[in-house]
């Protein structure tokens, strides 16, 4: 495993699990001693085999979290506009440059946004 190697065979600290039971396997994996999951998201499917032992041999702690209502995101872009936030926007790439967008993602060179047009 990636993380595995990366860590010295350690494992990580904190995993940002987005995929849910579809991959929530593979993040408890990469986790170290004690390590800690914030799953956020369900990508990969909403029900699925958990490894409780291995959750619980690695002592791995997961947290559920959800990002709000409605009602709670609109008063949030209400916020933002009335403050003038903008996001930073480090590069556009096409639709069909999506494979050097993730490139340039990947080469961690980029501050801010990378957005795709189409």
């Amino acid at each position: 495993m990636t993380a595995r190697s990366l860590t010295g065979g350690r494992g990580v600290d904190h995993v940002v699990e987005i995929g849910g039971a579809g991959t929530l396997t593979q993040s408890i994996a990469a986790c170290r001693l004690r390590g800690h999951i914030a799953l956020i998201g369900v990508l990969a499917g909403f029900a699925g085999e958990v490894q409780t032992v291995a959750i619980m041999g690695g002592n791995v702690r997961i947290s559920g979290l959800t990002v709000g209502s409605r009602e709670q995101q609109i008063a949030m872009i209400r916020a933002i506009e009335a403050n003038g936030i903008k996001p930073i926007i480090d590069s556009r790439f096409p639709l069909e440059g999506i494979a050097d967008a993730f490139r340039h993602q990947e080469s961690g060179r980029h501050f801010g946004k990378i957005c795709l047009e189409w």
